[in-house]
């Protein structure tokens, strides 16, 4: 399987100011760039001040342009999310999503079969699958209080992207620099979202600190394209 990653650190303690951390690189990851593997968004956060959940956010394809609107999940791409639990940046959980005929099914968090550039679907590990949602969010929460959602969403990611080319531009001859307020390239633009947000308890007790001091777990998402 061909794989590529996106890095983000998740708070994973109680009681503390709640946070968000982000990665977003849009269609420009090499080798899944302007695909349905390619990462636009990754968050990892605790969803209020006193949560005992995190909740994970990846967002696919975005579609900047009118030909990278795929408007759907590939079959034959499985995204993953890896935890890192004891500081040596190798997956030791890891929580799969893969879509099958209008569901998103869910499985983990489990320690993989491999780690490194091959991962095997965890079928004797289910966490539970919800609806593709279309127009209408759909959102199904498990016996063990994990909640599911994947369908499109308003992409989050704000960027004047053609100013951008312009200030880059040799033969721009003002040093106007970016507008105020700018050009949001990406409004009315959609992503392909998976989300889940599930208790801590199921992830274990995080062992690396943030730069504040609060407990974190290391975490990335990729996405896995069967070959």
């Amino acid at each position: 399987m061909k794989k590529t990653t996106k890095f983000c650190l998740a708070l994973g303690s109680i009681g503390v100011l709640a946070g968000i951390f982000m990665a977003a690189d849009h269609i420009d990851a090499p080798g899944s760039m302007g695909t349905t593997a390619d990462i636009a968004d990754f968050f990892a956060f605790e969803p209020t001040l006193d949560s005992n959940n995190t909740t994970f956010v990846v967002d696919l394809q975005s579609d900047v342009l009118p030909d990278l609107a795929y408007g759907t999940f590939d079959e034959s791409v499985l995204t993953e999310i890896n935890i890192d639990t004891d500081g040596d940046l190798i997956e030791d959980l890891v929580i799969q999503a893969i879509p099958r005929d209008g569901r998103m099914y869910f499985f983990g968090p489990v320690i993989p079969a491999s780690t490194g550039l091959n991962s095997e679907v965890a079928v004797n590990s289910p966490l539970g699958d919800v609806e593709i949602s279309a127009a209408t969010a759909i959102v199904e929460t498990t016996d063990e209080g994990v909640s599911l959602f994947a369908g499109p969403r308003q992409d989050p990611f704000y960027f004047d992207f053609f100013r951008f080319n312009e200030v880059l531009a040799p033969s721009m001859d003002d040093n106007s620099g970016f507008n105020v307020p700018g050009v949001d390239t990406f409004d009315g633009a959609n992503t392909m979202t998976i989300a889940i947000e599930l208790p801590n308890s199921l992830l274990g007790e995080p062992t690396a600190t943030n730069v504040l001091g609060v407990p974190v777990y290391k975490t990335w998402v990729t996405t896995n394209q069967k070959q």
